[in-house]
């Protein structure tokens, strides 16, 4: 399906869920973190890793994104730029929010459960944990220490978004506030807005009841492919 036509920018925790949500329902299909946990065998985790560990080799962003035709959230956020020039047709979007709400979700959240991911020693969980710890805030979630240290983080999430600002050019970017709704989404894709709400999904209280089924022992992709259409 690739070339990708929609690529959001944004970190995770920035209502990246929602976006792939409401991107499906525009007629996307939208690579996500969720939909690499549907589809541990086939998600290719290991060649965003060696992307991200060998910037100087080539790498097969077609095959990664064969089913998609968008992508937001992680790990998409950590290669905007070799993504703007594999794809340089590709709407770019930016969902922006405020560092400290955002550093306080990803640490009570994804960051926090982090470890239960490969828990089980399933090897594609393996591969798949490796990839986040590796890209994810330039190796962060694999660097408690790191990842602790709220200024430098939210100084990550705030240059990253002056990044794309700069690099991006101006009418091929989207600036969205978090929650903002569909209008100017649907403006700048050339869509018509639904007849139905924006969705609001994968919340702090949501993923709390995501961490307490992994702790229950349920399996990541079932999880995933529990709340994919919501």
């Amino acid at each position: 399906m690739a070339p990708l036509e929609v690529i959001c920018a944004s970190f995770g925790r920035s209502g990246t869920d929602s976006l792939r949500t409401a991107l499906n329902k525009l007629g996307y299909n939208t690579h996500h973190m969720r939909t690499m946990f549907m589809n541990l065998e086939n998600c290719h985790s290991e060649l965003f890793t060696e992307a991200y560990k060998h910037p100087e080799r080539p790498t097969d962003w077609d095959l990664i994104y064969k089913d998609y035709n968008a992508a937001c959230d992680w790990p998409t956020a950590s290669f905007i730029k070799p993504l703007m020039s594999k794809y340089p047709n590709a709407k770019i979007l930016m969902i922006v929010r405020d560092p400290d709400s955002w550093y306080r979700s990803v640490k009570n959240t994804i960051f926090k459960h982090n470890n239960l991911i490969a828990a089980d020693g399933d090897e594609n969980k393996k591969k798949l944990s490796e990839m986040i710890n590796t890209t994810v805030l330039d190796g962060a979630f694999g660097n408690p220490e790191l990842f602790n240290d709220e200024q430098v983080i939210k100084q990550k999430f705030v240059d990253h978004i002056e990044w794309v600002k700069k690099n991006v050019p101006e009418d091929n970017l989207l600036i969205m506030e978090l929650g903002e709704g569909w209008d100017r989404l649907c403006q700048f894709l050339g869509k018509p807005v639904p007849n139905e709400p924006y969705p609001h999904t994968n919340t702090t209280a949501d993923m709390a009841k995501t961490f307490d089924r992994l702790d229950n022992g349920d399996q990541i992709s079932d999880i995933a492919n529990t709340s994919v259409s919501s």
